[in-house]
């Protein structure tokens, strides 16, 4: 089986993680920390860097740090992973969904104008897949309506938009090192932030709200979401190669890209978009032949040992969400359609060209026969 995605691990990568263990330094009171978030700091070019133990975990801190009220709004995609619901959900407020567009699946800037309202206090732009929202239009109608912006940057690590790095734009930048992101610590996240406010409200989190004077006697609640010094350090390795990681992806997805571009079936995005760059996290195509699905087309790559994976399925079609009565909006046609028909394919670091001569060979025989 060919599959989706798998971490890659090199001697490097090892070795570092090796020496940590026999150093002892196996918990978060470890040297590499703090090095890895200084490090990844300098790299993105923020003040400072709270490294957590999943991007998950990042968003959460991040919206907690904010001090949002009771039913204050919180806009963000209604195409993304449930984390950025979740993170807002529990600390009392309320997600409002916005549709993604066709053009590059990211958060449509009209959707977000027709929904913001007097009690929208934040909102969390999610880079998707691959290419970055156009952060000045989101900027300028933010700062019009005295909205704060979390960028979740976990799947364009290392991406750049206008000379400045994704996760850098907004009060609060969120990241992930999961297996299949391009640096990973296994699991683990980073919040990166220029507020020293921010920093310390994060960093305090992150870590029970330990009391300053007495350690156990604390003024607020947190959470254990403290990375490793043996994460780290695997961090540490991995974040000297992103370049070159960076590099190979998108390779990998120019590849594919000159392959399918020509099957009018399908919806693959370019390498490049007028002012934007592709970072080819995943590659994903959208089908546009309503008669197939991508679960049955992923079901058919599965029998020729080939996995493929469905995208993100929309908020407003989440079922605990609609317990919650959290939908307060329900047409979200764009969303709908790419959960529908869309679908990625195996682009992991070190994928041969044999291979993906033959993902596609088999996923053109698929879309001709279906």
């Amino acid at each position: 089986m060919i599959p989706v995605s798998k971490p890659k691990i090199t001697k490097q990568d090892i070795n570092k993680v090796l020496k940590s263990l026999k150093d002892g330094w196996v918990s978060s009171d470890g040297p590499d920390v703090i090095k890895f978030e200084k490090n990844f700091a300098n790299f993105i070019g923020k003040k400072y860097c709270i490294s957590v133990s999943s991007g998950t975990a990042a968003l959460e801190i991040a919206v907690r740090s904010l001090n949002l009220k009771k039913n204050d709004e919180v806009i963000i995609p209604n195409f993304t992973i449930i984390s950025n619901a979740l993170a807002v959900i529990r600390q009392g407020a309320k997600p409002v969904f916005v549709d993604c567009n066709m053009d590059d699946w990211n958060i449509d800037l009209e959707d977000i104008k027709k929904k913001i309202s007097k009690r929208t206090k934040v909102i969390i732009v999610t880079h998707i897949y691959s290419f970055s929202n156009r952060m000045e239009k989101i900027i300028s109608l933010c700062k019009k309506n005295n909205i704060k912006i979390i960028e979740d940057a976990a799947e364009v690590i290392g991406l750049k938009y206008k000379n400045k790095y994704c996760g850098t734009y907004g009060e609060l930048g969120t990241f992930s090192f999961y297996a299949n992101k391009h640096i990973t610590t296994g699991e683990g996240g980073m919040i990166c932030t220029d507020s020293y406010k921010h920093y310390l409200k994060c960093k305090s989190l992150r870590n029970l709200c330990f009391g300053k004077k007495n350690r156990f006697n604390h003024e607020d609640l947190g959470w254990n979401y403290r990375m490793s010094n043996l994460q780290a350090s695997l961090g540490l390795s991995q974040l000297k190669r992103i370049k070159k990681v960076i590099k190979e992806k998108i390779s990998i997805g120019k590849y594919y890209y000159n392959k399918l571009n020509g099957n009018k079936d399908i919806q693959i995005l370019p390498p490049y978009k007028k002012d934007l760059k592709n970072i080819y996290w995943v590659v994903g195509i959208v089908i546009k032949n309503k008669k197939k699905k991508a679960i049955n087309i992923i079901n058919k790559q599965k029998k020729n040992e080939i996995e493929a994976k469905l995208f993100f399925w929309p908020m407003h079609k989440q079922n605990i969400l609609k317990k919650m009565n959290l939908v307060k909006y329900k047409n979200f046609p764009n969303s709908e359609y790419i959960s529908t028909y869309g679908l990625y394919l195996p682009s992991y670091l070190g994928l041969k060209k044999k291979d993906l001569d033959r993902i596609i060979t088999v996923l053109n025989k698929i879309l001709t026969n279906y």
